[in-house]
């Protein structure tokens, strides 16, 4: 791996959104198609298979307009060149999340079977059940969460430096360690557009998720 160097304390979420927007705003309707498009593939190939290599995408085309190089939709495809790379970093996100969200759902499978075997199913039981299944849910999303974090500069590495999937990841996930509280910030700054996004008839999702 390359002896890459990063900068402690400098992630302020408010300017980061702020100088995320004066890179993309001559050219917002572009950005928001490449967004658009490279999430929707990314939604609809199984597995997550295509998740990393279209944020390479996303990404390949914002490093061309931090370059003042011309910017095309086609680039977006250019994050097929890191689909290796770009798996294997996802892998790290997608294995525990298919792991945890199959041990999440015993519980529901145990309260179907239950209720199977039983003409008068025991309310208190079922809401146990589901009580139990909706803990398990906010720990699941905490985990996943916690691990997203770590993927933070893992895509950009990919098509900045040409790091393999596992080197960008542990890059990232030393650069995040040492800005915590600054990626924190910046994530529930995050959190806080798309849920607007949503109030917004989703079309806000896709205008606020290419600014990081």
């Amino acid at each position: 791996m390359q002896n890459i160097e990063f900068k402690t304390g400098v992630i302020h979420p408010v300017e980061c959104m702020k100088e995320g927007w004066e890179l993309i705003k001559d050219q917002y309707w572009l950005f928001f198609a490449i967004t658009f498009v490279g999430i929707l593939i990314a939604g609809v190939v199984p597995f997550g298979i295509l998740f990393g290599a279209m944020f390479c995408g996303i990404y390949y085309c914002l490093f061309q307009k931090m370059n003042g190089q011309r910017v095309t939709f086609e680039g977006l495809f250019k994050g097929f060149d890191y689909l290796v790379p770009g798996l294997v970093a996802s892998l790290v996100l997608i294995v525990p999340a298919v792991i945890l969200g199959i041990l999440a759902y015993i519980p529901l499978i145990m309260m179907q079977l239950s209720m199977m075997h039983s003409k008068n199913p025991n309310p208190n039981e079922i809401f146990a059940y589901l009580g139990f299944f909706t803990v398990e849910m906010i720990f699941l999303f905490l985990i996943l969460g916690s691990i997203h974090a770590f993927l933070f500069f893992a895509y950009p590495l990919i098509v900045e430096y040409k790091l393999s999937g596992m080197d960008a990841f542990k890059l990232s996930a030393k650069a995040v360690w040492n800005n915590l509280s600054g990626i924190a910030g910046f994530m529930a700054l995050q959190a806080a557009l798309i849920i607007v996004g949503y109030l917004l008839c989703f079309v806000g999702v896709y205008l606020s998720s290419h600014t990081k």
